[in-house]
């Protein structure tokens, strides 16, 4: 089966992008013109420009719609207002045999207590939004928005000042979002969110009118030193960060308690899929928890390589490994055995294709956060 493409994709071949499979569409990997490190530095210093439409789009709406999405999700509506978006996570119920590992973390749009946007990831918005379907009252629709919603990301710190230029609502509080009009007469919600962990926005407008909005924003951008991105730095930024990618961080096998992501958990909630197990493994703590490692030496951490301790016992995993940028290292993501009492300044190895790679214990993020 091909994978489905953005409506930006005829863009990104004429910008030279290199493409990929990713979540079961075609995206831009990085693009001709300076590759992944310039698009990271870019992001970091400056604003990139992200086509994420990959990323799936679904709504809820009906009498109680947002209380219904609260009952199944597992943080709390109840903590924000209308206007307001909030990461959040779809976990496997209880009695499942796998039961609080996550079907997938998104991001919940608040409209208000009747209408909900939410905005999974790709691979699997399609099980979010049949597992909704099939829990919804009578009166509550929940409807697939996939192809209909392009996705754009537009981070940096220069990013309010391109916003500013396209006369689009950048004031806003982390996690908030408004809708303006942009690029002509193009209807965009603007979101203060991202996942670089730099100030930033994520833009949703009609696919149909995708490119209008992306060729004002390239246009424009050209005198804020705009870079165009791909997944590639989109990965090296949200690792820096300690950001989880479902897939790695986050599994059916993997619960948020492990992750830590047991902030995005509303846990005086009353109901929520996987609440009784979570519960369960909050209160006996989790055999196996979520770290950051950093690699002095030459080698890089790679997803599914073996972190060793001092006798070259197998102590976990690592879930995400790529060189930093901004550091100039080898970073990881890795979940270790609780019982083999790593913490923080702890020094371990990796396996690095059968070479022990020294790697010290620490907490992320690598770099500062500047979200807020």
């Amino acid at each position: 089966m091909a994978p489905l493409t953005s409506p930006l994709h005829d863009r990104h071949v004429a910008a030279g992008a290199k493409l990929a499979d990713f979540g079961g569409w075609s995206m831009p990997i990085e693009y001709a013109g300076g590759g992944v490190l310039a698009e990271h530095e870019a992001v970091r210093t400056g604003v990139g420009l992200f086509d994420v439409s990959h990323l799936g789009t679904a709504t809820v709406r009906g009498p109680g719609a947002a209380a219904f999405v609260d009952s199944c999700l597992t943080n709390d509506l109840s903590r924000i207002g209308p206007g307001q978006a909030q990461y959040t996570m779809c976990c496997l119920p209880d009695g499942d045999p796998r039961a609080g590992g996550v079907v997938d973390d998104l991001i919940v749009y608040l409209h208000g207590p009747d209408d909900v946007l939410l905005v999974p990831n790709a691979a699997n918005a399609p099980e979010v939004v049949a597992r909704l379907t099939d829990a919804a009252p009578a009166g509550v629709t929940v409807t697939d928005r996939h192809t209909e919603v392009a996705v754009l990301a537009v981070q940096g710190p220069r990013s309010a000042q391109l916003l500013a230029f396209l006369g689009l609502p950048g004031e806003l509080a982390y996690m908030s979002f408004v809708t303006g009009v942009g690029g002509g007469s193009a209807e965009v919600t603007v979101c203060r969110t991202g996942y670089t962990g730099e100030h930033g926005y994520e833009l949703l407008v009609g696919a149909d009118r995708a490119g209008e909005l992306w060729d004002v924003l390239v246009e424009t951008g050209q005198d804020e030193g705009l870079r165009l991105c791909g997944l590639g730095a989109r990965d090296t930024l949200r690792t820096e960060m300690g950001y989880p990618l479902h897939g790695h961080e986050l599994s059916p096998d993997i619960t948020p308690v492990q992750a830590r992501a047991g902030w995005a958990v509303g846990w005086r909630k009353s109901a929520f899929w996987g609440r009784g197990a979570l519960l369960a493994e909050k209160e006996a703590g989790p055999a196996r928890l979520l770290w950051g490692l950093r690699a002095p030496g030459r080698g890089i951490p790679r997803p599914g390589m073996a972190v060793l301790d001092a006798d070259g016992a197998r102590v976990g995993e690592v879930t995400s490994g790529t060189f930093s940028p901004s550091l100039r290292t080898g970073i990881a993501l890795a979940l270790l055995d609780t019982a083999s009492g790593a913490a923080e300044g702890s020094e371990l190895a990796v396996d690095v294709r059968g070479r022990p790679q020294p790697v010290e214990v620490v907490r992320p993020p690598f770099v500062p956060s500047h979200v807020r």
